[in-house]
């Protein structure tokens, strides 16, 4: 259940006018009154025989206590609340008491027998609006500071008294919400967002490894946005705000918002703040994790290199100071931001809903000690100037092995935040996950679809090894991976391995050590994608020489195993 206190007016009526009419959609179906401070205020809305001019002449009576020189300049207090989507439909009286409930709570009429004249209305299912006078029975002002988290800490009671959905409680990190204005606006022009979500993920992406404002700014115009930049009269540079070209006020002029209206952390000191530090450079060639032999190039190397970087990431979230994996986190977000601006078009919808998720998850109250995230926001900068990915071949391979890394790193950030307590960055990462487990499906179906056929042509024997090679690494969890639908491809790998020159056991052993893997859905999807990056082994398989075709032979079998690349692939955790 949300409640939201809108701005401060003084036009009682025109407010009245909007809750009683029929809405910019006509979506106000019987609006009427619920509750009002004494139980008796005329409703105009149920009965003929009065006005909304009635039901404000007895709101505003209190006005007459007070001098002209005493009288707020804004004196309608106006606040909403609305239950969630799946919660069940309210009646009347109870949306009456959640009414009486909340003036009490943001102390508009506490129960003292002189509180403000208020009215809720009722004009939707699932929500009420409550129109006030901000000023009491007795002439005074009511005492209604910080009347939101008052409001909202009455919510999370009432959620739990009725059994509705329970909304994480907030921590004021989060953006701004969009408004139902902007939301219609939205709908009319045909968008899929509202123009301030939509130009907050265009900032972000113009953020993501981004090392100079002239590059931000380069990227921004790039992306087609509109810039008016502040400037002090030294000429230094202040802030900026940003436009869609084709969103427009009644005067047909660009709406701008200000960087710190779209987001708190996209103000223009804290993108500097995140320049802080050893500078990234372009296509760096230094190795970010141990690599054996020659490395792809082009986006799948960029990919690579990120999964590396996003495990060392996962490290520290695990493990490190709390400034220290704030950082990481909010860099991570530049990561996603940048993977969703770069993948094919059969993985970006559901990465785009990753990145849109997880930037809620990239802000709390723990200050983030910018530096140490270097590796994960250079990554996001290799991605960006890698160029466009490709669905197939090495790119969608190695694709798939970066997606399953970002979903260790972002689930890692869910565990760290719900530890801390922050439950609506918990609750963002772990849809963030979720978007992930469907992304990295797409993505590695055909990939692990070859494996799966090479590790089902293996021979008897040489599955044998692979499978003995794996109770000498993992005995606690040979026997569940022998069991999934997985091993046949992490059989082919581990042959691909030795076939490379590595150790299987060895290999197999550094990778289970890395990160626990109880609670992975597919242990063997996991270790596929960590040794193949361990041991440079290419992502896609068909680029391999077939190591196992003699040895296939050799055991009887036929190398012309019909195909199954139906094979569903699972994702870790």
């Amino acid at each position: 259940m949300i409640p939201r206190i809108h701005q401060q007016g003084s036009n009682t009526l025109g407010l009245l006018h909007y809750l009683y009419g029929k809405g910019t959609h006509e979506e106000h179906i019987d609006p009427h009154l619920v509750a009002s401070f004494d139980g008796m205020a005329p409703d105009p809305g149920r009965d003929p025989s009065v006005t909304k001019k009635d039901l404000q002449h007895l709101l505003d009576q209190p006005l007459s206590l007070l001098d002209a020189d005493q009288l707020p300049d804004k004196h309608v207090w106006h606040c909403s609340v609305r239950a969630a989507p799946d919660d069940p439909i309210l009646s009347d009286e109870q949306w009456g008491d959640i009414a009486r409930r909340t003036v009490a709570a943001t102390g508009i009429d506490p129960g003292d027998g002189a509180g403000c004249r208020w009215a809720a209305v009722r004009h939707a299912d699932d929500h009420i609006h409550i129109i006030a006078t901000l000023v009491r029975e007795d002439g005074r002002r009511p005492d209604h500071h910080r009347s939101g988290k008052r409001a909202q800490a009455e919510c999370r009671l009432l959620e739990k008294e009725l059994g509705l959905h329970q909304v994480a409680p907030g921590d004021s990190t989060a953006a701004k919400r969009t408004t139902s204005a902007e939301r219609h606006k939205a709908e009319r022009q045909g968008r899929e967002r509202p123009a301030r979500e939509e130009l907050r993920e265009t900032v972000r992406r113009a953020v993501a490894g981004a090392t100079s404002e002239e590059e931000f700014f380069d990227r921004l115009a790039a992306a087609g946005v509109l810039i008016r930049k502040r400037l002090a009269p030294s000429g230094d540079l202040l802030g900026y705000k940003v436009a869609l070209p084709d969103d427009r006020n009644d005067e047909q002029k660009p709406v701008f918002y200000a960087g710190s209206t779209l987001s708190p952390d996209l103000s223009l000191p804290r993108i500097r703040a995140r320049w802080a530090g050893e500078p990234l450079t372009q296509n760096d060639d230094t190795p970010t994790d141990q690599t054996i032999g020659p490395a792809p190039s082009g986006p799948s190397m960029a990919r690579r290199r990120t999964a590396a970087a996003a495990w060392q990431a996962v490290l520290v979230i695990d493990h490190g100071e709390d400034t220290q994996v704030a950082a990481h986190i909010a860099a991570a977000g530049e990561l996603l931001d940048a993977l969703a601006k770069t993948s094919a078009a059969h993985t970006r919808t559901e990465l785009r809903e990753a990145a849109f998720a997880f930037e809620r998850a990239t802000r709390s109250h723990v200050t983030a000690e910018r530096g140490h995230d270097r590796a994960l926001r250079q990554a996001a900068r290799d991605l960006v100037y890698s160029g466009p990915a490709l669905g197939r071949g090495e790119d969608g391979a190695t694709t798939a092995m970066v997606i399953d890394m970002a979903f260790f790193l972002v689930t890692a950030a869910a565990h760290w935040h719900a530890k801390k307590e922050h439950a609506q960055q918990a609750a963002a990462a772990r849809k963030a996950a979720e978007h992930l487990r469907a992304a990295y499906r797409a993505a590695a179906d055909i990939p692990f679809g070859v494996l799966y056929q090479r590790g089902q042509r293996l021979s008897q024997p040489l599955r044998q090894t692979q499978a003995a090679h794996l109770w000498q690494a993992v005995p606690e969890l040979a026997e569940q991976v022998l069991a999934e639908p997985g091993w046949h491809a992490l059989a082919a790998t581990l042959a691909d391995a030795e076939g490379a020159g590595h150790d299987p056991t060895a290999l197999l052993a550094d990778a289970a050590r890395r990160r626990e893997l109880q609670t992975a859905d597919s242990v063997s999807d996991v270790l596929v994608w960590r040794l193949r990056r361990m041991a440079d082994l290419p992502a896609d398989a068909t680029a391999m020489p077939d190591h196992t075709t003699s040895a296939a032979r050799q055991g009887g079998l036929s190398t012309r195993t019909s195909p199954r690349l139906g094979v569903r692939p699972r994702m870790a955790r």
